[in-house]
């Protein structure tokens, strides 16, 4: 099998052949990592147009999700946000994931919560022990949403009332929010929006993509202040990724539209005057969004590491690069994984010269999760080794630490939730 019938391959699996909407993509991606399919025998656009769009956006919703969230808090505690019935709820394990305490309710009443691939609830915990999370409530218009955020002060024993983030209510969309807390304690979170869209169309022009806003609290998340717009012209449904830099300033990196319809990587830092910066040139023409954003850590030495996924005629498949000046220049992208086995979602961690990336590969039967693993901060790697393998459904692969070692973050439908030290697996 050559790469042009695997980039074909991968073109009907992300259904570009089919629509060059991103709504709609998105509904049937949304569709299919929930687990439902469109009718057999009938084409999209067809299946589309013979169902209730609002019914089916409505049952998607309702289903259980496997996307679960992962972080440490300064004392070695892990922190879990997962999505059941309605409601995020936070748990903590003293045992690395061994045992959970009693799920606590963010939200109290039940809310559409997104929490399939790339769009999930977030966690944090700031230094100053408050816990926090983000999500994006859909809501029963197809693909509208807003931003919420709360936070508990107590440990997690109790969460305050979930508030709306972003201050336009048009029934649009507000959704795929990243969420950071630096050292002083303010919160950050940005998100997709299509408020620019609108105005646009009222004005009779054309917008290309969603914009990026992103909001700020001074106060540890009692509130927050006016939107910013961060950027124009994002892809509409690949999630941003953001880190910390180590002067307290938010990274973020999205996939971009370039001129018409070009679909690499950029990156920005938050700082209220940096411009984007362009980080790939795969050069990927697509009318549509591929729903895979890219992944950004930062160590300790302020070296941005970068991962993401292409699919261009030029250069297909998963990406690395790292940057040692805030994004002026770039190593040589990295190309890895197995495109023939579908290699996807990758995600990157840098724990100081030690960087470590996963993702996810199909081989017809099972799916497996690969490391690659560097000591020297990304100039030289190991080869891939598989570490983890489900023959069923599975969650998105992610990188947590606890400050002194890296772990794998996965879930699954039938081994559950998996915590795995990636310095044993690479022994």
């Amino acid at each position: 099998m050559n790469n042009t019938i695997i980039r074909k391959f991968w073109n009907q699996r992300l259904s570009v052949r089919l629509f060059v909407n991103c709504r709609k993509i998105g509904l049937i991606l949304f569709l299919a990592a929930s687990g439902m399919s469109m009718a057999a025998g009938h084409s999209g656009h067809d299946s589309m147009q013979s169902h209730d769009m609002k019914k089916i956006w409505q049952t998607a919703l309702a289903r259980q999700p496997l996307a679960v969230t992962a972080t440490f808090d300064a004392n070695g505690k892990l922190w879990q946000a997962s999505v059941k019935d309605g409601h995020v709820m936070v748990s903590q394990s003293d045992n690395q994931g061994k045992t959970f305490s009693t799920p606590v309710l963010v939200n109290q009443e039940p809310e559409l919560v997104a929490a399939v691939g790339e769009n999930r609830p977030k966690i944090l915990v700031g230094n100053n022990g408050n816990v926090y999370v983000s999500y994006t409530l859909n809501l029963e218009t197809p693909f509208a949403g807003n931003i919420r955020f709360s936070r508990s002060v107590d440990g997690g024993k109790s969460f305050s009332t979930p508030i709306t983030v972003n201050n336009n209510l048009d029934p649009i969309t507000h959704s795929f929010d990243a969420m950071g807390v630096n050292d002083r304690g303010q919160v950050y979170i940005v998100w997709l929006d299509k408020r620019d869209i609108s105005v646009a169309e009222k004005n009779g022009k054309k917008y290309n993509g969603v914009a990026i806003y992103y909001a700020i609290s001074d106060d540890e998340g009692k509130t927050f202040h006016t939107n910013i717009k961060a950027a124009d012209h994002s892809c509409e449904c690949c999630r941003v990724a953001l880190a910390m830099d180590k002067d307290g300033t938010p990274i973020i990196v999205w996939r971009h539209i370039f001129g018409k319809n070009i679909r690499d990587h950029a990156l920005m830092r938050l700082d209220g005057k940096s411009q984007s910066i362009r980080l790939s040139y795969e050069n990927w023409e697509i009318d549509a969004c591929p729903h895979h954003g890219p992944a950004i850590s930062i160590d300790d030495d302020g070296v941005y590491h970068f991962v993401w996924f292409s699919n261009s005629t030029e250069r297909q498949g998963l990406f690395y690069s790292y940057s040692s000046d805030q994004g002026q220049h770039f190593s040589r992208p990295l190309n890895f994984g197995n495109f023939r086995a579908q290699a996807s979602h990758p995600h990157v961690l840098s724990l100081g010269q030690r960087v470590f990336i996963v993702w996810k590969e199909f081989d017809g039967m099972a799916t497996g999760i690969y490391l690659k693993h560097s000591i020297d901060g990304g100039n030289h790697w190991s080869a891939p080794n598989k570490i983890a393998s489900t023959a069923g459904t599975s969650d998105y692969p992610f990188i947590i630490s606890d400050g002194n070692k890296s772990y794998l973050s996965w879930n699954t439908d039938k081994e559950g939730y998996r915590l795995m030290n990636l310095s044993e697996a690479v022994q």
